[in-house]
């Protein structure tokens, strides 16, 4: 016979956990849990997620509960102890009961939540971090750095929506004195787990761009310990010591200052009391230049007066001096004038007499010249025609005898005695220009000339 399996209902099963659960889990428990969502309901109830972290990964997870009596007892010790209300992404000590319901499952159902210890929580991370900054020696980087003359060029780190973004800007821009400010927003988280990393990310961004920056304040609102916790995180914290350009933050009301303050260049409690820095810091500038201006004026003043004095007694001594000089330098021209005078005329007068007898030796010398070159034009005159006439008759015996040369050159002269030119085509007969067989040759004598045909042509035979 098979036995038949026991069933149970889902109900009888989930019934017997919850009864085990009661009967195990008697008494109140005190649980550290990073709440993550506080998941508030219209009725006032709460049922927030809580989860435990380890190197950032998630461990373990339940579900909680907190009913509206509870929560606003526990939200009004969190003002009262933390200055602020509860708030997600917080660690939290927490009192709790382990419940299991049939229908909504296992949760903690949370009676109490312990202010002091969230408070200890962020004292432990405070005192690490300054520990390691210290270690590294950070602690004092950026307040080494060289503050601006005139903190003119601003990059702010706030959230858009931020109250004390806005009570910053009201003080800088509304300054009765005028004085002008260049900012820029670099929007980012001002609290919560995401804070940290997004303001880090923040001030690299102004890193790359630092030269069109004097300074970077970080600024928010009010708030107390718990909101501030991101404040003490290590690499904020680093990021701000070691930024190249002067850090300053104003970033509420707290007692206890945070790490970021104690590294930053200047921490100030409020926006608004930052502000006031950066006003009085062109104070410090602008009113030294405001003396230095009068007394300026004040010395130019004093300067021109004394030298209006010493330029009307100057004016008068260079009146009186330059008139007497004047006067010496008439009498010096005038006597200087009538030396020039007599002394022209003596040298005119010595000038003319020499030109004078320059005169007279021209005229004595060019007639002497005149009568000699007269003697030899006339003796030129008398050779001319005996030379001319010699030279001609010359010229015509040479002239008779190449014209004597020239008749006995010519073919007539040659052909009266007995000899004859033979040619053909025009042309006499030559190796270039041959008579052969059958040719028609000219002939041409003194006296007559006559064509012939050529019958034979022989080559003569060398001379021997």
């Amino acid at each position: 016979m098979t036995d038949v399996p026991k069933i149970f209902t889902l109900k009888q099963v989930v019934s017997s956990i919850r009864k085990t659960i009661e009967d195990r889990y008697q008494h109140l428990y005190w649980v550290k849990a990073e709440m993550h969502k506080l998941n508030r309901f219209p009725s006032g109830h709460c049922f927030p997620e809580l989860l435990q972290k380890d190197e950032g990964k998630i461990v373990a997870q339940i579900s909680g509960s907190i009913w509206k009596h509870n929560f606003d007892r526990i939200n009004q010790k969190f003002i009262n102890t933390v200055k602020e209300p509860l708030k997600e992404d917080t660690t939290l000590l927490l009192q709790v009961k382990i419940n299991f319901h049939e229908t909504y499952g296992l949760s903690l159902q949370i009676q109490d939540i312990d202010p002091n210890y969230t408070l200890g929580e962020l004292q432990k991370e405070r005192q690490a971090t300054l520990k390691k900054l210290n270690s590294l020696n950070l602690l004092n980087r950026n307040q080494l750095l060289n503050f601006p003359l005139l903190p003119k060029r601003i990059a702010i780190i706030s959230a858009e929506s931020s109250k004390g973004l806005s009570d910053f800007m009201q003080v800088i821009e509304r300054n009765e004195w005028n004085y002008n400010f260049f900012h820029m927003l670099f929007p980012a988280y001002l609290q919560g787990d995401h804070a940290a990393n997004s303001i880090v990310k923040q001030l690299n961004q102004i890193s790359r761009v630092k030269e069109h920056f004097d300074l970077v304040v970080i600024v928010r609102g009010g708030g107390g310990e718990v909101g501030l916790s991101c404040y003490n995180n290590f690499s904020l914290c680093e990021a701000i010591a070691t930024f190249p350009i002067p850090v300053l933050t104003g970033i509420g009301h707290s007692t206890n200052l945070t790490v970021a303050e104690m590294v930053s260049y200047r921490n100030a409690i409020t926006p608004t009391e930052l502000g006031d820095f950066l006003i009085q810091a062109f104070h410090e500038f602008s009113i030294p230049v405001q003396d230095a201006y009068k007394q300026i004026k004040r010395s130019s003043l004093i300067c021109i007066n004394e030298a209006k004095q010493s330029l009307t007694g100057s004016l008068r001594l260079f009146k009186q001096v330059s008139g007497q000089a004047v006067m010496r330098e008439q009498h010096y021209l005038l006597t200087t004038s009538r030396k020039f005078k007599s002394g022209v005329r003596l040298s005119l007068q010595r000038h003319k007499e020499i030109v004078d007898r320059l005169t007279q030796n021209i005229k004595v010398s060019t007639r002497s010249q005149l009568k000699e070159q007269g003697l030899i034009l006339h003796n030129r005159k008398e050779q001319i025609p005996r030379i001319t006439k010699s030279v001609f008759q010359k010229a015509q015996q040479e002239l008779n005898h190449i014209t004597h040369s020239v008749q006995l050159m010519d073919p007539i002269n040659v052909l009266k005695r007995g000899y004859s030119i033979t040619t053909i085509n025009g042309k006499t007969i030559s190796p270039e220009n041959p008579a052969n067989q059958g040719s028609t040759i000219q002939t041409k004598t003194a006296s007559f000339a006559l064509e012939s045909k050529v019958e034979l042509v022989k080559d003569n035979p060398p001379d021997d």
